[in-house]
């Protein structure tokens, strides 16, 4: 699998939690729950919720082990999970 991973999330248009639009200059992350891209208001509602910290805790060592056979690059695709980042 090539690296269209990158362009799909990180050029996504909406943000999959509140629906908004989402510039490319805008940054998004991954929510930890459905690995789409969110708007940072978004990541702080997850970060609200009472069980976010057993998502997150799961969500990275599923996350290592499935992008490695899915995409050959875990570690670009993780990161996204913990930086905001933007349309490249």
């Amino acid at each position: 699998m090539t690296d269209k991973w990158k362009e799909k999330l990180s050029c996504a248009i909406q943000c999959a939690g509140c629906k908004a639009a989402l510039k490319p200059e805008d940054q998004r992350i991954l929510s930890a729950y459905n690995h789409e891209p969110i708007c940072l208001a978004c990541k702080k509602e997850e970060e609200a919720r009472p069980d976010y910290e057993t998502v997150f805790r799961n969500m990275i060592g599923s996350c290592m082990a499935e992008t490695e056979l899915l995409y050959s690059d875990p570690a670009g695709y993780c990161y996204h999970h913990f930086y905001p980042f933007k349309c490249q």
